[in-house]
């Protein structure tokens, strides 16, 4: 009984042996199968991610485009139609085309063409007396116009800015140049009471600094 015994267990342990490597053979192949499918869907992970930062790209891209055009949009429109604008503490309405024209008058005196420069803010204080840049075009006019040894010109120029806008800041200096304008002209009385006016109204300024050393060189 015994030989019949050991060859059912010998048998028994064949199919056991059998089985497990059976068994490993399946979970070595299930396992290939799941890591080419965790490595599939890392790979897609990675590109589907890339589309989702083009995407992103783009969506930003279209945002800051549309973004200019409806500035520029708005621009244009506000270059059409007038608005509500404060420049240098003066605030008014401020015309189509009004801006473009106070800035070209403005590079041409930056470009050192006097005349021309001292022209275009003339007329543009004609066509925009009420504008908000009406008062820098009155102080880039009288600084044109002195520079140009038009002093009857800037003295009248810059008396109107201080006349009109007493408060305005540009107020200083068009009493420095102004004073100037008046030494020019021979009439130094004029000068010196411009320079002490500058002092004692605006001590703290650089016009109050130049202001005193004129008032010390005028005798």
């Amino acid at each position: 009984m015994s030989a019949p015994n050991s060859a059912w267990a010998l048998f028994a342990d064949d199919d056991a042996r059998k089985a497990i490597l059976d068994l490993r053979k399946t979970l070595a192949t299930t396992q290939l199968e799941l890591q080419s499918q965790i490595d599939r869907l890392k790979v897609e992970n990675t590109e589907l991610r890339g589309k989702i930062e083009v995407l992103q790209k783009q969506g930003d891209d279209i945002g800051a485009s549309q973004k200019t055009y409806y500035q520029d949009l708005d621009t244009r429109i506000g270059n059409l139609e007038p608005r509500t604008a404060t420049i240098e503490g003066v605030s008014g309405t401020v015309q189509p085309g009004e801006k473009q024209a106070y800035d070209d008058a403005l590079k041409t005196f930056q470009a050192g063409n006097l005349k021309k420069a001292d022209s275009d803010f003339s007329a543009f204080i004609k066509k925009y007396s009420d504008s908000p840049y009406t008062p820098l075009a009155l102080f880039w006019s009288g600084n044109s116009k002195y520079a140009t040894k038009d002093y009857s010109g800037a003295i009248a120029q810059l008396q109107s800015l201080i006349k009109r806008y007493p408060s305005h800041p540009r107020i200083p200096s068009a009493m420095l140049t102004l004073g100037n304008a008046q030494l020019e002209t021979g009439n130094k009385a004029a000068a010196k009471k411009t320079f002490s006016e500058i002092v004692s109204k605006y001590p703290d300024t650089e016009a109050a600094k130049d202001a005193q050393k004129l008032l010390t060189a005028t005798k």
